[in-house]
C-alpha cells in the first residue's frame, strides 16, 4: 500500500505528487462530504487582493489558516471553506490611477466614475490565477471555484443587511475618532494604509505648555502630533515615575519629569554659568 521511502527524496517533487493526487480525486470534497453530518466549525478568513503578485509573506498566513480549519475537520467537525477576493480599497484604486496617469480624486472625476470602476474591477484580478496556482502549492484549501468577491452586488447587500439588523437592534451609535486622512485622495486612511508609506525620518517634535489652574505654572508635554491639540482634554502621567516643579531660566515655572530636566531645560546656559532651572519641589506621579 505504502511506496517504499528513498534516502535521496526530491521533496518539490514529492510534493507536486501529492497536490496532483489530491486534485485528481477531489480529496477537498471528499472530505467535506464525510464530515456533513458533524458539527459545523465556521472560519473566517480575510481574503487577499488579487490585483499584487503573492509573495514569501502570504505562504505563511496561507499555511497558518489551513492548519485550524484541517486540525478541526480531523476531530470530525464539517468545515465550510469558501475562497473570496478582497476587490476594495486604496491599493486598487492607486494601481489605477498610475495604470491611467491619473492623479488625484478630481482627475479620477474628469475621468468618469463608472470607467474608472470598470478598470478597477478588471485590475483587482490581474493575478487570480496566480493566487489560485499559489494556493494549491501550498496545499491551502479552499474552494476556488464559487469564491465571494466584495464588489458583487450579493455581498455589498448581505453587509447592508447585517448592519441593518444591528442597527434594529440599538447597537450603532454615534461618536467622533481622529484618523489620518488622505488630502490627494480625499479619504481617511487605515493604519495599515498609512503604514506603506511608512519610513523613518529625523523629525522636531513639539513640547507645549499647559496653563495650570489658578497657578502661574504650566505643564509641559511632549507630541509628535500637534494636530491632535484641539481636542486634548487631559493629560497622562506616569504612577511610577518622578515629577518636578521647577523654575526655569525663562522666567517660567513649570511641572515636568525629573528625568527630561536637562534634557530640554538645558544643564547649564553658556552666558551665565548657572543652572538652567531650580527643583522647587519634587513628586511622584
Amino acid at each position: 500500500m505504502y511506496n517504499k521511502v528513498e534516502t535521496n527524496l526530491n521533496f518539490v517533487e514529492r510534493e507536486k505528487q501529492t497536490e496532483k493526487f489530491w486534485k485528481d480525486n477531489d480529496i477537498f470534497r471528499k472530505s467535506m462530504e464525510n464530515r456533513k453530518e458533524g458539527e459545523t466549525y465556521t472560519f473566517y478568513d480575510g481574503p487577499p487582493t488579487a490585483n499584487g503578485k503573492p509573495h514569501i509573506g502570504h505562504v505563511l498566513t496561507r499555511v497558518i489558516k489551513d492548519m485550524i480549519p484541517r486540525y478541526q475537520t480531523m476531530k470530525g467537525k464539517f468545515v465550510p471553506r469558501k475562497a473570496g477576493w478582497d476587490t476594495h480599497g486604496l491599493p486598487v484604486e492607486l494601481e489605477v490611477e498610475k495604470l491611467l496617469g491619473l492623479n488625484g480624486k478630481e482627475q479620477i472625476e474628469e475621468y468618469g466614475m463608472e470607467p474608472f470602476i470598470t478598470k478597477c474591477k478588471e485590475s483587482v484580478c490581474k493575478y487570480k490565477g496566480m493566487w489560485e496556482d499559489f494556493s494549491g502549492t501550498v496545499g491551502f484549501w479552499a474552494d476556488m471555484d464559487d469564491p465571494y468577491v466584495t464588489y458583487d452586488d450579493n455581498f455589498i447587500e448581505s453587509e447592508w443587511w447585517a448592519l441593518k439588523q444591528i442597527w434594529d437592534k440599538k447597537l450603532l451609535y454615534k461618536g467622533f475618532k481622529i484618523v489620518p486622512y488622505c488630502p490627494r485622495c480625499g479619504t481617511p486612511l487605515s493604519s495599515q494604509e498609512v503604514a506603506q508609506g511608512y519610513k523613518t525620518v529625523k523629525e522636531r517634535s513639539a513640547v507645549v505648555r499647559f496653563k495650570v489652574v489658578g497657578e502661574d505654572a504650566y505643564f509641559l508635554a511632549w507630541t509628535t502630533t500637534p494636530w491632535t491639540l484641539p481636542s486634548n482634554v487631559a493629560l497622562c502621567v506616569n504612577p511610577d515615575e518622578t515629577y518636578c516643579k521647577v523654575k526655569a531660566v525663562d522666567g517660567y515655572t513649570y511641572y515636568m519629569a525629573e528625568a527630561l530636566l536637562d534634557k530640554v531645560l538645558g544643564k547649564l546656559t553658556e552666558e551665565e554659568g548657572a543652572a538652567a532651572y531650580e527643583v522647587l519641589e519634587t513628586y511622584k506621579g
